[in-house]
Parts: structure tokens; C-alpha cells; sequence
């Protein structure tokens, strides 16, 4: 059975050579481009890729064009890939054989390589994506950080098998994940709001550290897995920070107080 290909792109020119070169054996390459204004496009055409503008419009996350590329491509197995990714050949065989087996799975999970400061981080393996799935109904909700809903079973590629993991190819330096960090919080902080009480900002960043850097097993991983277990921390702390502030926002403020008394 054949499976399309799907990258998503807005001026993704760094690596989306190498993401499509991996894609060369599927039957489909199904650029999905958020109005790119780099080399995506050429890059794109030279690997034989169909290539589809989708304007950006008011949408600023990937998810939104997912759903939409999912519905775009030609066949119902569907592979979604970010442009800083690689499917290794041994993952792409096994796809193929996977869907071939009787009954087949109707997704499956799939773990993924991270790095950062040239480190795998092997404290977030295998950190599991919903990536393969069929699309016959299936649904990308627009939220970010969400993954498809989809019809029947899914199935899970054992940790063990390192050789059918995505590579990420990002490996962030740590000023662009901090740019990050502000987008995404505000969007966690509206998944994450049922339930706040402010006693968790006294324990929960300082646990999502331990977690990372103990638990996690990030101390084998030197001094990058530190600052990430820190960076961890903090991007919990930012989260709850931004629910706290709505909360109190309609209460009384020292500052409408103070500005108030000069005006009398």
C-alpha cells in the first residue's frame, strides 16, 4: 500500500535538504508551505516534491496546516514530518511492512531523537509522536503541541529499537528555545488553567527540574543536560506564572491604589 510524505515549511531552507532526501522512497512528498519566502520552494521541487502554498491567514501553528495537508495528500497513509526531521530507511521499511501485516495498526506512535548543544538527550527518549497514522477520518485539532485523532488501534515502536527513531535536527541553541518559550507557555497556560491552585508554583517547577535531571537520567547527560533540566523548570514556572496573573488580573492592585492617591 502506498504511504505520502508530508512536510510542512514557512522558510525552512537550513535542513530541508536533508528531511527530503530521507522521503525519497515514499511513494508521495507532499510540501505543505506557509508563504515561504527563502529557497524552500526550489528545494522542495529539485527532490520531485508536490508542492502546495497554503497562506498563512491567521493561523501561526503548524497543527492548522497538518490538518490540512493531511486531507491534501493522495493516499490514506500519511507520514508527517517537520522540515528539521529525518526518517531513517530503516523506519521507512518498516512502515511499509507494518501496513501490510493483517489486521494492520491504524497508527503508530513513533520515538524521536532531540538534541541540544550536539547532545541526544537521552533523558526525553523515546518521547513518543504521533506521526503515522491512516487519515480516513482523521482530525488535527488547531492547538499547538496537539496530535491527530484518528480512527482504530495504535501501536507503539518498542523504545529498544534506536534505529527507527525520528532525528531532530534542530538541536536549539539555547537563545532560540528561550525565544520559544513565550509562544508556547501561552498557549500551554490555557490548556493547563483548569485546576490552577498557586501553591503549584512552589513545587511543581522545581519537581519538572528533578524529573528531567534525576529521574530522567539528564545528569548523564554533562552539563547540556543540566541546563535543559533548568530550562525545563523554568518553562513550567512561565506557564503557571501566566495562569496566576489571570487569575488575580480583576483584583485590586497596589499600583491603581497608589496612582489613584496622586490624583486626589
Amino acid at each position: 500500500m502506498p504511504i505520502s510524505a508530508i512536510v510542512q515549511t514557512y522558510n525552512a531552507e537550513r535542513h530541508l535538504d536533508r528531511c527530503l532526501k530521507a522521503l525519497e522512497g515514499f511513494d508521495e512528498i507532499l510540501v505543505v508551505d506557509m508563504e515561504s519566502t527563502d529557497r524552500t520552494r526550489e528545494i522542495a521541487e529539485r527532490h520531485g516534491a508536490r508542492f502546495v502554498v497554503k497562506p498563512r491567514g491567521e493561523h501561526r501553528i503548524t497543527e492548522a496546516y497538518r490538518d490540512f495537508a493531511i486531507h491534501e495528500a493522495r493516499y490514506d497513509w500519511v507520514i508527517v514530518v517537520d522540515a528539521d526531521e529525518i526518517v531513517p530507511p530503516a523506519l521507512r521499511d518498516y512502515l511499509y511492512a507494518e501496513i501490510e501485516r493483517d489486521p494492520a495498526p491504524r497508527a503508530i506512535l513513533i520515538p524521536i531523537k532531540n538534541y541540544f548543544m550536539g547532545k541526544w538527550m537521552r533523558c526525553y527518549y523515546p518521547d513518543y509522536i504521533l506521526r503515522f497514522f491512516n487519515r480516513r477520518g482523521a482530525h488535527w485539532p488547531y492547538e499547538i503541541h496537539s496530535r491527530p485523532s484518528h480512527e482504530g488501534p495504535e501501536v507503539k515502536i518498542p523504545a529498544g529499537r534506536t534505529d527507527l527513531a525520528y532525528i531532530h535536527l534542530a538541536n536549539e541553541p539555547v537563545g532560540a528555545a528561550l525565544a520559544k518559550m513565550n509562544s508556547y507557555t501561552d498557549s500551554e497556560a490555557i490548556r493547563r488553567e483548569a485546576g490552577y491552585r498557586p501553591i503549584k508554583l512552589l513545587y511543581e517547577p522545581a519537581f519538572r527540574f528533578f524529573k528531567t535531571y534525576v529521574l530522567k537520567g539528564g545528569w548523564r547527560e554533562g552539563w547540556p543536560g543540566f541546563i535543559h533540566a533548568v530550562h525545563d523548570g523554568i518553562y513550567r514556572f512561565a506557564v503557571l506564572a501566566k495562569i496566576h496573573e489571570k487569575h488575580i488580573a480583576d483584583r485590586p492592585k497596589d499600583i491603581d491604589r497608589d496612582a489613584r492617591a496622586t490624583e486626589q
